[in-house]
């Protein structure tokens, strides 16, 4: 049937669909992303939780989607990238709806773990579908339109969600996410056509197992330890594990006759460098997305819907820079608009350390917008360049390798800022047992944090949590500069990848 209904329609109006599909899939993916970042107070108020149930929130969903990703790319590979596609998209909009019922923060937790799961099937095989369609510059330009579309989620995500809040309650944040995925499925069960790797043997069910386990374990480990303290034989255990489990995932790929994963890219600079450059953004931008709301809501008092004006500024640039970093590559080379971009993100995490959490302050908009400007020019460039480096046929490894890099990263990322925070947070405090209400400030709670700090103002928890915040922008500014020098080095090599 849909054959009968595209017999007459042009080739390039056809691809020109299947893109408006994966983009209106693709800007569906950062709402469900940031909806709960900017909800979390009112979640916490509504279901009930600990800190450490908090962070599951974010990184249930970014830690499925991230583990699952590889996998996803290989089932596409193997059966068919519109059939998962469907399939990805369809359990996502189930999902999102059965997140606005959820009983309790367990549930909550669970369902956003599947939820990226879905996400993932539905991100690669919709990002294999399009290496199919386009190749050369047009494969390039169309990935910058997709980084675009979640530069829409990203810039609209907050504000649409603090409307919702305020207008009809949390569970209303999953109403865009749910109405954007169900056209999307529709739209690419018309003008999707199916493909497939003729030389695909199957899913890798040991090193997928093996990929998520180790993930999993080292970021249970890492969200716990603010909790337990780094020391505790229950997170060492956890951080051992994931580390001998990881291992054991790099000897399966190695002996596998197809992997999931194939190590041997790794000994080609440009392929090390485009895997640095997925995971960047992590740590200069995304984390941003996850903290920033919560202290504009919790610890500086805004409204829902202020602080998702306040997180325009930072993700805006995202609306149009993509598209225009993928035309700047006929006059510079990429691995000079990614290092540049880089920088000027560092430039911008330095100038927000400056800006004293704990005041609405209209001040922190300047250094977001220039945060958000650096990080979207390679935002355009990102997944055309991973495709770049595998034969067209193994797009959906490609795809899978390098989102999986980028969202493992970002979960990872979220995991580690958020104990780093916790630990500076409870030095800056400098009271005896001062890490649990260190806790709850990372998470927003301020009124928590003082029940368990009555020793301590409202004004003296605030300037702890500043200082540590700015202290962390610090560390993540040179971080992030560190990585633009290596990636401007790695990416301008030539070779085979």
């Amino acid at each position: 049937m849909t054959d009968t209904i595209l017999a007459g329609a042009p080739a390039a109006t056809r691809r020109l669909l299947v893109l408006l599909t994966v983009c209106l899939a693709a800007a569906a993916m950062p709402l469900a992303f940031t909806g709960p970042a900017v909800a979390l107070p009112a979640i916490s108020q509504a279901l009930g939780s600990s800190p450490v149930a908090l962070n599951w929130v974010t990184n249930a969903f970014m830690l499925a989607f991230g583990s699952s990703l590889m996998a996803s790319g290989s089932l596409a590979d193997g059966y068919g990238r519109k059939r998962l596609f469907l399939v990805g998209v369809a359990g996502f909009a189930l999902i999102s709806l059965a997140l606005a019922a959820a009983p309790d923060i367990i549930w909550f937790d669970l369902l956003r773990a599947a939820q990226g799961a879905a996400a993932a099937v539905a991100f690669s095989a919709g990002m294999a579908s399009l290496a199919q369609e386009f190749d050369g510059a047009s494969r390039l330009r169309a990935f910058s339109f997709v980084g675009t579309s979640f530069g829409i989620g990203l810039a609209f995500g907050p504000i649409a969600a603090g409307a919702m809040i305020e207008g009809f309650g949390w569970p209303a944040i999953f109403i865009l996410v749910v109405a954007l995925a169900l056209m999307a499925f529709t739209l690419g069960a018309v003008v999707m056509r199916e493909s497939r790797d003729p030389d695909a043997r199957g899913l890798d069910w040991p090193g997928a197992l093996s990929f998520t386990a180790a993930l999993s374990l080292f970021t249970f480990g890492v969200l716990q330890a603010p909790e337990s303290g780094w020391s505790d034989p229950f997170v060492i255990a956890l951080l051992l594990a994931g580390a001998a489990i990881f291992a054991l995932f790099c000897a399966i790929e190695n002996r596998v006759a197809r992997p999931m994963l194939d190590l041997s890219l790794f000994r080609y600079p440009r392929f090390v460098g485009v895997q640095l450059l997925a995971a960047a953004p992590a740590y200069a931008f995304v984390v941003l997305l996850i903290l920033l709301p919560i202290r504009f809501i919790g610890i500086e008092g805004m409204t829902e819907i202020a602080a998702g004006r306040m997180m325009i500024a930072l993700s805006a640039p995202l609306l149009v820079l993509p598209i225009a970093s993928g035309l700047l590559v006929r006059w510079l080379k990429p691995s000079t608009i990614c290092a540049t971009g880089l920088v000027i993100s560092a430039a911008g995490l330095l100038w927000l350390s400056f800006v004293p959490a704990g005041e609405a302050s209209i001040a922190v908009l300047a250094p977001l917008a220039v945060i958000g400007t650096g990080i979207s020019l390679p935002w355009g460039l990102m997944d055309g360049l991973a495709v770049s480096v595998v034969p067209t046929e193994r797009a959906g490894m490609a795809t899978g390798i390098f989102s999986t890099t980028r969202v493992a990263g970002e979960g990872v990322a979220l995991a580690v800022v958020n104990a780093v925070l916790s630990g500076l947070t409870a030095t800056a405090l400098a009271a005896p047992d001062a890490s649990p209400a260190a806790q709850r400030l990372v998470t927003g709670d301020l009124a928590g944090a003082a029940a368990l700090l009555p020793q301590l103002d409202h004004a003296a928890l605030i300037h702890g949590y500043a200082g540590a915040f700015a202290l962390l922008l610090v560390l993540l500014a040179a971080i992030t500069l560190l990585t633009a020098l290596v990636i401007f080095l790695f990416l301008g090599k030539s070779g085979p990848t």
